[in-house]
């Protein structure tokens, strides 16, 4: 890791999480509630977005001191027009190694074959739900588990490799846990759980309602044995186990209950160019003004090792120390999950 730009915990910088769009079609509660995003919110106008050339620009600078991972997300990153071609040209860029999508699915039936064919490597895709009356409720606008399905099935005929992320949330959907990991078993797709966590300020985010990692792991042992895993790479965000008689796998995201920050490699752009070192932050860094204000590349690359190497965010282990936490944080919808 001697390569990679340090911050103050000797944490490199690997991945960059893009968010593309700030739209979505879901209003998921602990998300968007439909309450505060209802049909009047303003999102941003195209011309507040980064244009594809601006991204590619910020991720070849990224690309030279060690960001190899890119995660498209959103909103619903496949409501911007055009992603396959911004994927295709992420793929171009020397040293870029990985490029994922993270998507609620629905509009991969159409997509998942030009995307695939674009570059892209694999989709994390949202279900927070397997049964319907319970999906209805968490995604927000009464959608049925069906459109999700078909999607993910679109994106296995198409070779992507494909992980589900469901944000587990006591009242609302644990009664979800086990059907979940019992139909994912089947299908043999790795099945995410991760803890409902405190991003942004409209999610009513209370400590009460957090299933916890161990509460996870015990109840799926029970009816289906689990074996841990070692970690795939440095930096890896779930806890991972595997089923005792299949290959299937299960992971654990639990940034409440066992954070993970010491080895946390991600740093955020979101989709009007504002650069976050952390899931949690309160504020970001305007990278946008510096690209339409005729700034040099090196004059941004200076900058951009500046941020990281001052960055010192532990925010879920100060939470666990229950030191004060910030007033006020960026939305998971605008900064990307």
């Amino acid at each position: 890791m001697s390569n990679y730009v340090l911050d103050q915990y000797d944490r490199p910088m690997k991945d960059l999480r893009i968010s593309v769009i700030d739209q979505c079609n879901f209003r998921c509660t602990y998300c968007m509630p439909a309450e505060i995003f209802g049909e009047d919110y303003r999102f941003m106008h195209e011309d507040e977005l980064l244009s594809f050339d601006e991204i590619i620009r910020l991720v070849e600078i990224f690309a030279q001191f060690g960001v190899e991972k890119i995660r498209l997300t959103g909103g619903e990153p496949l409501m911007r027009k055009n992603l396959d071609e911004l994927i295709y040209r992420l793929n171009q860029i020397e040293g870029i190694k990985d490029i994922a999508v993270t998507t609620n699915a629905v509009f991969l039936v159409k997509q998942a074959k030009k995307l695939k064919a674009a570059g892209l490597r694999r989709v994390n895709i949202s279900l927070d739900a397997i049964e319907d009356e319970v999906f209805k409720i968490t995604n927000g606008r009464g959608v049925k588990t069906k459109p999700v399905l078909k999607g993910i099935e679109a994106a296995r005929e198409a070779g992507l490799e494909i992980k589900i992320n469901m944000v587990v949330k006591k009242g609302m959907n644990e009664s979800q846990i086990l059907p979940m990991a019992r139909y994912f078993k089947k299908t043999g797709d790795t099945l995410r759980f991760i803890e409902f966590m405190d991003v942004g300020n409209h999610n009513g985010w209370n400590m009460s309602e957090v299933v916890s990692k161990k509460k996870i792991i015990e109840d799926i042992h029970k009816e289906m044995p689990l074996v841990p895993l070692d970690a795939n790479y440095y930096g890896e965000v779930a806890s991972r186990y595997r089923y005792e008689d299949s290959g299937a796998e299960i992971g654990i995201i639990s940034s409440v209950t066992d954070a993970f920050c010491n080895s946390c490699t991600r740093i955020r752009l979101s989709a009007d160019g504002q650069l976050f070192t952390c899931l949690f932050a309160s504020t970001g860094y305007d990278i946008r003004e510096m690209i339409r204000s005729g700034k040099s590349d090196q004059e941004i690359t200076s900058h951009l090792i500046k941020i990281w190497t001052g960055r010192d965010d532990q925010y879920s282990v100060e939470r666990a120390q229950k030191k004060p936490q910030k007033d006020k944080k960026i939305e998971m919808s605008y900064i990307g999950g």
